[in-house]
């Protein structure tokens, strides 16, 4: 089976040389990664504190009508190179993957309203990076690919995920 999107595809025969360069191919462990950006508001709060206390945690981001960011994500995968197409995964699908598993349900949302997932969740960059892991592994063909998420709240906060550490 290719790395590329999941896709199996007959290469037909094999020279010997041809041979080599496959062997030598499936050792180049690479890591690909795509961005993209969205738009979308939180408020910190945590129902398991007072409204006193959320407010001391959380300051203005505790803001009872929200706030929002322009967060940018990368997903970033790792695997072995394809010796036939030469890739990882093919970027036109990952970014189809993305489509579905962030921008879909993410840009332009209110996370903690539109978003079941954070009813119960905090809405930190932490939870959404998690959120966006568990996202896009359910679209890759390949889930063992995704090495890392790494989600930019502002210019000046990131959070990067690369799942369980029991895994």
């Amino acid at each position: 089976m290719s790395m590329s999107g999941g896709t199996s595809l007959n290469h037909g025969p094999v020279n010997n040389n041809d041979q080599k360069r496959v062997e030598a191919a499936r050792r180049r462990v690479v890591y690909v990664s795509r961005a993209e950006s969205f738009s979308a508001c939180h408020r910190l709060h945590s129902p398991c504190l007072s409204d006193d206390v959320n407010k001391v945690l959380f300051g203005k981001c505790n803001n009872p009508n929200g706030h929002g960011h322009n967060y940018r994500v990368e997903i970033i995968l790792k695997g072995e190179v394809d010796p036939v197409t030469g890739m990882v995964m093919n970027l036109t699908d990952l970014k189809q993957y993305m489509k579905k598993a962030i921008m879909d349900l993410l840009d332009h949302k209110n996370i903690d309203k539109d978003v079941p997932y954070f009813q119960d969740i905090v809405s930190t960059a932490e939870n959404i990076a998690v959120f966006i892991w568990e996202q896009i592994r359910k679209q890759l063909p390949n889930p063992d690919l995704l090495y890392e998420v790494k989600l930019h709240e502002t210019g000046n906060n990131v959070v990067f995920y690369r799942g369980d550490w029991s895994n």
